[in-house]
């Protein structure tokens, strides 16, 4: 049974740090696109940051580019992490794992835009981040 855990989440400070981990089981994350979606009420999901294991070929949106950096441990089959620097009150959300088989077709860009309903096939119960002086 495909399972999917955050752990890391909490409160910090404007311009700090956290790092996120994503411990799955049931499967292992080679061949599969592991990816991090955030979520606001009220507003649309963002896929933050995606990566694919069969090639290695990473997505960041905009808002997060040079200050996020997604990852998997390359000694275990089952962690993904999301190391977040310099954050800012707008990364104020809830931070879910998510991931999806690799496929030839479908880039991570699309899988992270959620382009066409592209979507992943299974998710985390997400992990709140809090970026609050």
């Amino acid at each position: 049974q495909v399972r999917l855990v955050e752990s890391g989440g909490g409160l910090v400070q404007p311009g700090g740090s956290l790092r996120l981990s994503c411990t799955t089981s049931g499967f292992s994350l080679d061949s599969y696109v592991i990816g991090w979606v955030r979520e606001v009420p009220g507003k649309e999901r963002e896929g933050v940051s995606c990566q694919s294991s069969r090639d290695g070929s990473t997505y960041y949106s905009g808002s997060v580019k040079g200050r996020f950096a997604i990852s998997r441990d390359k000694n275990s089959t089952n962690m993904m992490y999301l190391q977040m620097d310099t954050l800012k009150p707008e990364d104020t959300a809830i931070y879910y794992c998510a991931v999806r088989p690799a496929d030839s077709v479908t880039s991570v860009q699309a899988i992270c835009t959620f382009l066409y309903g592209t979507n992943f096939s299974d998710w985390g119960q997400g992990t709140q981040v809090t970026v609050s002086s």
